[in-house]
């Protein structure tokens, strides 16, 4: 936990981002364009497509601005008498909706200039007056229209203003709520400054009136509707919630076997008071009647579109003027009275599409109410999308540092896959919204937050730790150190590894034999292939060059549980090494070379020591002592490697002849030594009975049974005559003749220089 701090820090850093954007402290622009984005895929992906029939849309489209009897619009109210006449008496439609306000006087018929005449110009022809009285009910085409909509199921439309200098035209209808109903909620209301009605006489006959604002989101795409809008305090319902209202009161008052229609009330709902909502005042839905409709934190409801443009049928006024509508498109109906002329203004830009009309989007908002399919977003949506961020989030944070790229690769995969299923889930079986957007891109920035760590930041201690042991340590073991860098560290500690020497026998005269270009040349070339195969061959940290002599080890700083036998392996093959080289010498006219090498295994102290002037990674410890020594005895003994006894039963398939038993100079104790001869599988039946029979001779040599010595090493020669050590031994048995060792002797060859 304590390497990856930062990471996680930082993690964590990136969650409360996100966070404070749920908790909206600070709202983060691109966050809310790309969840309004999702918003949009989902819903495109799940609505219905059909074409719902119950509501109509009765155009005001082009075709209807062109018919001459109705005029240019705003068409006369006489007309429009006589179309809502023959919408309910001929059609026998159910309920009439206008998305049009009538906020001016209807002056088409000149009545204004005639009673101006009657009061001025002809105030004394009382034959004029008295045919103005009798004419005044076919000119008054609002009083027309007043009478036409009284009594009949007809719901007109208004508007409010956000302006600044917004002005008041017409009369509102009564508030559905009144001024301190949420009084001591903290509930968000969209409020306005101002508005434009319909004048007095149409409102007043109307049987209900409702705003048509939409809620705009900052994109520009409208998405929701204010079901409840505020205004001085008091709350005045959508044009779509005062229609259903209507169709509430007409079914139960048909239900009932009643003439009267009474609206029911607009009741807002709140959720029980219970421990985890203790204090929560969010209003969560608005019951009208058995109708219920989610709302959100602003009291807006969800547009549930049904599909593209046109997804309700779509009746041009102009063949309901002229009676080319058949009875069964209408009888019954619904109706909304709107314009999808583009010269009207009346075009929206929506999820399902850039250009819709006003219109529709209220008749998705009836049905979606009467349907009860209109999505919740709940109050308390705001804080579940902060829990999820937050467990989600600190759960990321501390696991992603511990995994690498491809491990963190796939849990960011499956993260994001079960966000956006759990997404979806919720969406499609409990109807309510989530925010995705959140999730999805802390998750994304966390996982290139921990990639961009682990390339910028772990690359560097990749580079430190390069530069530390790349010198002494092969590549690849730098790369396993510096994937975990706190587990290595060049303080000194303690360790059993395994030591090698090596040093090139008579290197004076070959110094001397050559030119100083020619020197430089040769030990390079003899000091790069040992240390290769040292480092890269076999994992061995380089140590030191010490003149031509090259020091390395195993077992640090990566451990390694067969540093005896890479220490053995590379011993041998560094033997082998020189055939190719003096090869190479020779063609260049250089002398050959022979090399000893030492290699021991015990405890010792490894780490960076030094003097304050120079450091290096080194060991330091008997084991090393002793490594050196066996080194040094390999020109007595004529072989090419000695190992200590302690490296030999470390490696087991390996065959090693025993050379001796020996004292070097500080040490007490004998140490049997022995050279390794090759791999199990690969030494043959002949040498194998070589050294059967050499085993044989050390044991009568160490008996002081000399003739049997001489004999058996007479046999050993004729077996290997280039074997120097026999001849070595048939010395000692000869100077034994000559001054026999004491009755206690064991065997032991005591050195007394280094």
């Amino acid at each position: 936990m304590k390497q990856h701090i930062v990471r996680i820090a930082l993690g964590l850093l990136v969650m409360l981002v996100f966070v404070g954007h749920a908790a909206e402290l600070f709202p983060i622009g691109l966050v809310s364009r790309l969840d309004n984005i999702i918003y949009d895929a989902r819903l495109r992906l799940t609505m219905p497509g059909t074409v719902d029939p119950r509501i109509v849309i009765l155009d005001i489209d082009e075709k209807s601005l062109a018919v001459p009897e109705l005029g240019r619009w705003p068409w006369g109210r006489d007309q429009l008498s006589s179309l809502i006449d023959k919408l309910f008496d001929k059609y026998g439609i159910l309920i009439v909706g206008f998305d049009v306000v009538f906020a001016e006087p209807d002056e088409s018929s000149g009545l204004k200039i005639l009673d101006r005449l009657a009061k001025k110009e002809l105030r004394d022809v009382a034959q004029f007056r008295s045919a103005l009285d009798g004419l005044r009910p076919s000119l008054d085409h609002d009083a027309m229209f007043a009478n036409t909509i009284k009594d009949r199921p007809v719901v007109l439309g208004y508007y409010f203003s956000s302006d600044e200098n917004a002005s008041e035209s017409g009369v509102l209808p009564e508030a559905v709520l009144p001024a301190g109903t949420f009084s001591g909620r903290n509930i968000r209301f969209t409020s306005w400054k101002g508005y434009g009605s319909n004048i007095p006489g149409l409102q007043s006959n109307a049987a209900i009136a409702g705003h048509f604002n939409p809620y705009v989101d900052s994109d520009g795409v409208s998405r929701r509707v204010p079901l409840l809008a505020e205004f001085k305090g008091k709350y005045y319902e959508a044009l779509s919630l005062s229609m259903v209202r209507l169709f509430v009161g007409m079914k139960e008052a048909q239900e009932n076997n009643s003439r009267t229609v009474k609206l029911p009330n607009v009741l807002p709902g709140y959720p029980p008071d219970r421990f985890i909502t203790k204090g929560y005042s969010g209003l969560e839905w608005i019951d009208v009647g058995p109708v219920r409709i989610p709302v959100d934190d602003r009291v807006t409801a969800q547009i549930p579109y049904r599909g593209p443009r046109a997804s309700y049928p779509y009746i041009s006024l102009a063949d309901v003027f002229s009676d080319k509508v058949p009875l069964e498109k209408l009888q019954g109906k619904i109706a909304l009275v709107g314009t999808s002329a583009p010269g009207l203004l009346d075009l929206r830009s929506t999820p399902v599409d850039s250009v819709y009309p006003g219109v529709e989007v209220h008749a998705n908002m009836i049905a979606g109410m009467l349907d009860n399919t209109i999505k919740q977003k709940p109050p308390y949506v705001l804080g579940a999308e902060v829990m999820l961020l937050l467990i989600g989030g600190i759960v990321l944070s501390i696991l992603m540092p511990f995994l690498g790229p491809l491990k963190a690769t796939l849990v960011s995969l499956v993260a994001m896959l079960l966000i956006t299923g759990f997404n979806l889930v919720v969406w499609s079986a409990a109807g309510m919204i989530m925010p995705l957007a959140s999730c999805i891109l802390m998750t994304i920035l966390l996982f290139a937050l921990n990639m961009s760590y682990g390339y910028f930041v772990e690359t560097r201690s990749k580079r430190q730790f390069t530069e530390l042991f790349g010198q002494y340590v092969p590549p690849e073991l730098v790369d396993r150190m510096a994937a975990d860098p706190e587990k290595y560290s060049m303080e000194p500690r303690a360790a059993e590894l395994s030591i090698l020497f090596s040093d090139v026998r008579g290197f004076t005269s070959i110094s001397e034999a050559l030119t100083p270009e020619d020197l430089r040349e040769y030990i390079n070339e003899y000091l790069t292939t040992m240390s290769t195969i040292i480092r890269s061959g076999h994992g061995g940290t380089l140590d030191k060059y010490i003149g031509d002599a090259v020091m390395a080890f195993w077992g640090a700083p990566v451990d390694d549980a067969a540093h005896a036998r890479n220490g053995v392996m590379a011993a041998m093959e560094m033997q082998k090494s020189c055939g190719p080289l003096n090869e190479k010498f020779v063609s260049r006219g250089w002398p050959t070379l022979k090399i000893g090498v030492g290699v021991n295994s015990g405890p010792v102290r490894v780490g960076d020591m030094g003097s304050q002037i120079r450091r290096a990674y080194t060991v330091m410890g008997d084991a090393v002592n002793v490594a050196s020594r066996l080194e040094g005895r390999t020109k007595y003994y004529g072989v090419g490697i000695l190992v200590g006894e302690v490296t030999k039963g470390l490696v087991k398939d390996v065959v090693f002849r025993e050379v001796d038993k020996i004292k070097v100079k500080g040490k007490d104790e004998a140490l049997t030594i022995y050279e390794p001869i090759g791999l199990e599988a690969e030494v043959e039946k002949e040498k194998l009975d070589e050294l059967k029979l050499w085993q044989q001779t050390l044991r009568a040599y160490r008996s002081q049974q000399w003739d049997q010595v001489e004999v058996q090493l007479l046999n050993l020669q004729r077996m290997n005559a280039g074997c120097y050590l026999y001849k070595l031994y048939g010395e000692r048995v000869a100077e034994w003749r000559r001054v026999p060792p004491s009755a206690n002797w064991e065997g032991v060859t005591a050195f007394d220089e280094k």
